[in-house]
């Protein structure tokens, strides 16, 4: 019969494995989101151009796997022990773990290591559809690098790996207010203001979005984009699109509600659950609000009024960017008013970049960068104890009074003092997206504009005219041999009125 620690051994190394179970399969599904991105983006670009684009998301996968086991998570994870002497620069970025040299496999690596990569390949993908259509193939493959190898994990390492200085500040006013035995102000040590992002609505979705804008600006628009008041260049398959965002939307459900982490032990089944229904309820929220905005400003302005299929889609997925942050501390209430803004701000942003006649096919700024600022900014002030539930300071002060009788004049230096602890968390917020925003945008800017200077960065004016996918990858994505069974010499005029055919399209 088993000793009642060899039991206890078997149930702790059970909920380990469960746990990792958990992670592997989490991050199963957000890979998926890769298949998503790559339906939605190859039905929002035109069909001369729909090879190219899955190539880059296929390579999202590939290149960013042996980038982020590289690099990537060593920059983000790879703290050093503390008496190392270089340990100071673990507040900024690690240094550990490059080729998954001297890992612990005992301590749930593999798992951490998966679940951590189909983040950052998300981040990356974000990007593509912004430049779609004309970046060259090799610009591609250097900023999808440096974003997956170097941008993103230096934000992850600031927020997640627990050292970071985002996540580990070390300033005492920084943490709530407590008071000892006598009544005299102390900080609590263990309650410190931390960046809130569970899932990464400034780190992943601000990171990306603020690099496709980037990429968008300094590549320039699409020829022809913007030559009238009302051109538009249509994806050639809206059912694709559609496809893709079913997929991204099961997608968001792993993304958030994996970001806990574990599953087995205390309430970490409870915060899976509340993360998924608030992530749909906030993709609802989104989708609804976008597509009647798009729909009553038309009618406002006297234009046709149209219920958009493809804004109802960013719309929802924006809705779910905003979940992001603090999908595990919302009510469904707030869940619902966060999904709401994202969905205007969206349309907001969308309209912004038009006006500033920047080209972004799919809207991935509008659509990550737009939700992700609703998230960030959002969520510290309607979060289950955020600056929503703060309570005034003459509140505060009867409370304190009535805890500490004897204190005769609370007002005296060191003794009562109105803590604003909520309004800190929603600054310090601010702070992080600010700085992972001038990081981020910082940096993409430098390598897509040293690109451009390189003249590396947009295809031949030639091959944007005649699409991608023929000159660039010899494979269309809709040869005309496939409607001739292989005759096109005998039937000429069919092949001449396909060529056509393709070029209005165009």
């Amino acid at each position: 019969m088993s000793s009642l620690a060899d039991l206890e051994a078997r149930i702790e190394n059970d909920e380990q494995n469960l746990n990792q179970f958990f992670l592997l399969l989490m991050g199963a599904i957000v890979m998926l989101m890769q298949s998503g991105f790559a339906f939605l983006e190859a039905g929002s670009v035109r069909a001369k151009n729909v090879v190219n684009i899955l190539v880059k998301n296929v390579l999202d996968c590939f290149i960013g796997a042996l980038i982020y086991w590289a690099f990537g998570y060593a920059f983000a994870y790879g703290d050093v022990s503390a008496d190392h002497p270089s340990a100071g620069a673990n507040r900024f970025i690690g240094f550990k773990y490059f080729f998954s040299i001297d890992i612990d496999d005992g301590t749930g690596f593999f798992a951490t290591w998966f679940f951590q990569f189909v983040f950052a390949a998300t981040a990356a993908t974000i990007v593509s559809g912004a430049v779609a259509e004309r970046c060259q193939f090799g610009a591609y493959m250097i900023y999808s690098t440096f974003i997956t190898g170097f941008i993103y994990p230096v934000v992850t390492h600031w927020t997640w790996s627990g050292t970071g200085w985002l996540q580990n500040q070390l300033i005492e006013s920084m943490h709530r207010h407590t008071y000892d035995a006598d009544g005299k102000l102390v900080y609590d040590v263990d309650n410190p203001v931390g960046f809130v992002d569970f899932a990464g609505s400034a780190i992943v979705h601000c990171t990306g979005g603020i690099a496709a804008f980037m990429g968008a600006w300094v590549i320039g628009p699409r020829i022809g984009r913007f030559d009238k008041e009302d051109s538009t260049m249509p994806g050639h398959s809206t059912p694709f699109a559609a496809l893709g965002a079913f997929i991204l939307f099961l997608g968001f459900l792993a993304f958030n509600g994996g970001s806990e982490l574990a599953i087995v032990g205390g309430d970490h089944a409870v915060v899976v659950a509340a993360a998924f229904v608030n992530t749909i309820i906030g993709g609802a929220a989104g989708a609804i609000f976008a597509v009647t905005i798009n729909y009553v400003v038309a009618w406002i302005k006297g234009e046709p009024r149209y219920w958009s299929l493809l804004v109802t889609i960013n719309g929802g997925l924006a809705g779910m960017v905003a979940m992001c942050a603090g999908c595990n501390v919302l009510h469904q209430g707030a869940a619902f008013g966060l999904g709401a803004m994202g969905g205007i701000t969206l349309m907001w942003f969308s309209w912004a970049m038009k006006k500033l006649k920047i080209d972004d096919p799919l809207d991935a700024f509008a659509v990550h960068f737009g939700g992700g600022i609703v998230g960030i900014l959002a969520t510290p002030v309607f979060m289950n104890g955020g600056v929503v539930h703060w309570k005034n300071c003459a509140d505060q002060k009867d409370a304190y009074s009535a805890a500490f009788p004897a204190v005769t004049n609370p007002d005296a230096e060191g003794y009562f003092s109105c803590d604003h602890f909520e309004y800190k968390v929603f600054a310090w917020n601010l702070a992080g997206f600010l700085a992972i925003t001038l990081w981020a945008g910082g940096l993409s800017f430098l390598t897509f504009y040293s690109l451009k200077l390189l003249g590396i960065l947009r295809v031949p004016k030639e091959d944007e005219i005649k699409g991608l996918d023929v000159g660039k990858h010899g494979e269309p994505a809709y040869p005309i041999e496939a409607y001739l069974d292989g005759q096109i010499p005998n039937v000429p005029k069919f092949a001449e009125d396909m060529a056509l055919a393709q070029r209005r399209a165009d």
